[in-house]
């Protein structure tokens, strides 16, 4: 038997750094998408109530690559407060994004783990867009670093 379907380059990339404040005061803010334009350079409008979304909840996010905009319908397939979170969306151009959250209490505050996940992307990323997404999730993480502790 022949399967007609293209292969798939499953990608995953984690991303971590210790913020001075509690697990839920990092969890809340992380799991608010209207926060995401704040510390996330390629999100740029979030339509959703603003508060930290929860299981079943989902959301649209206005979403900018390289090649242009990009329109993101989420959906939250789990939430854990204030320990795990996970978020779902779809792309035409790079297949399912799954986006996970752990806080990890530490000694002086929360160790923030942010996971985003391929599981079947149409072609792997090249060397350059990896580099790309690391830049991103540095800036993103120090971002929320410093937004999380601004307000503890």
């Amino acid at each position: 038997m022949t399967s007609s379907s293209a292969p798939t380059h499953p990608f995953e990339r984690s991303h971590s750094i210790v913020i001075a404040a509690p697990a839920d005061a990092v969890f809340d803010y992380v799991t608010n998408p209207k926060s995401w334009p704040e510390w996330l350079p390629s999100s740029h409008q979030i339509d959703c109530d603003d508060r930290p979304m929860r299981f079943g909840d989902t959301f649209h996010e206005h979403w900018s690559t390289r090649s242009g905009p990009v329109n993101l319908d989420w959906l939250v397939i789990a939430c854990e407060p204030p320990r795990l979170w996970i978020g779902l969306t779809q792309t035409p151009f790079m297949g399912p994004i799954v986006v996970q959250y752990i806080c990890e209490p530490t000694e002086g505050g929360t160790k923030f783990i942010r996971t985003m996940r391929n599981p079947a992307r149409p072609k792997p990323p090249t060397a350059e867009m990896v580099a790309r997404m690391d830049e991103e999730a540095v800036l993103g993480l120090g971002n929320i670093k410093r937004k999380v502790e601004d307000r503890a």
